[in-house]
């Protein structure tokens, strides 16, 4: 079903606002990228699958830096991407992860509240695990492949969550990616019952095909009342749902009752609720360089928008525009001012 008509957002999504509310809290694996330009034989020398992202050890995060050629260090993590975003555009952004006592530590804590983010950081002494970090491979068709050394993120878990931002935001936004950490999948369930305890509302992004595969079930379970909006990709979404293509997945997203955005790349979006989904094309970008963190950023300026009182479809141009930019170079967070662009294209 398509319907050209505004979506108003749903009930479950409002909450009234305060002078300390926040617009989002974002939960996930704080990493520093390391990105490089490479060519698709390299790929295959390192046994990586193009376009996924795959955790490592710490030795193979070794060897796999040593064979790449010039690179730039960036903060990033999927969900710490798009509260900058978030951030950037204006809004009130906090974010949840846990990070070492070292030097990757200081550069992550550093860039996240220069960005003007509330960090509520678990800190641990620096061991051999470190600072997560993400090495990033961009070939000349700007897909991205990604080996993630999660360092003490991979520790998250239920403690590293007290709560102070959850009770204080309208939507807490989950990384999919923490679903492949057992402690941290309980500390997922946690900030959910925090965050719905508050008044406040959940979102989900299912971060990777491959993600989606590991843990189909439990994502699922979560319609079961756990989230009220979900970001996905054409891939992901048509992997958590079993579908033959995209058109079934879209009328299974419609009969949860979840407000879906699925990205769906050159042919932008689609942003689906029980009531019709509405095509929204993606922004005009004169040339991609790379794709890292384009969900991030579109998640990042729908969630501005459906906050800050936008409909579903003003906040899916949004997120399209915050995408563009950021495909538009290296880096998965924001360069151009996200807020400037927003307001000449008349968006805010």
């Amino acid at each position: 079903m398509t319907n050209d008509a505004p979506i108003p957002v749903p009930v479950s999504l409002l909450r009234p606002p305060t002078d300390d509310l926040l617009d989002v809290v974002g939960i996930g694996s704080p990493l520093v990228d390391v990105i490089c330009r490479v060519e698709d034989a390299v790929l295959d020398r390192l046994g990586l699958t193009k376009g996924s992202m795959e955790l490592i050890s710490l030795d193979q995060a070794e060897a796999i830096y040593a064979s790449m050629g010039s690179s730039i260090e960036v903060s990033g993590g999927s969900a710490a991407n798009t509260v900058a975003g978030v951030a950037a555009l204006g809004g009130k952004a906090g974010f949840i992860g846990k990070v070492a006592d070292d030097a990757m530590g200081e550069v992550f804590t550093h860039d996240i509240s220069a960005s003007g983010v509330d960090f509520e950081a678990a800190i641990v002494p620096a061991d051999e695990a470190g600072t997560g970090r993400c090495l990033v491979m961009v070939t000349e068709d700007a897909e991205r492949t990604m080996a993630t050394h999660l360092g003490v993120a991979n520790t998250f878990a239920p403690g590293d969550v007290d709560g102070h931002l959850l009770a204080r935001t309208k939507i807490t936004y989950l990384e999919g990616y923490l679903f492949d950490l057992p402690p941290a999948k309980e500390a997922m369930r946690q900030a959910v019952e925090a965050t719905h305890a508050a008044d406040g509302s959940v979102a989900l992004t299912l971060s990777d095909s491959f993600c989606v595969e590991r843990h189909r079930s439990d994502f699922l379970g979560l319609f079961d009342g756990d989230i009220d909006l979900l970001f996905a990709n054409h891939d992901e979404i048509v992997a958590l749902f079993g579908a033959k293509g995209l058109d079934a997945a879209l009328d299974a997203l419609e009969e949860t009752g979840v407000l879906g955005a699925i990205t769906l790349g050159a042919d932008g979006s689609m942003i689906v609720t029980p009531a019709g989904r509405i095509a929204v094309p993606a922004a005009p970008v004169a040339t991609v360089v790379d794709t890292n963190g384009a969900g991030d950023l579109f998640a990042a300026g729908f969630l501005y928008g459906i906050t800050n009182g936008l409909d579903p479809e003003a906040s899916g141009r949004l997120g399209g525009l915050c995408a563009a930019e950021v495909i538009s170079h290296l880096g998965a967070r924001p360069q151009a001012d996200l807020r400037r662009l927003a307001s000449e294209a008349g968006l805010i």
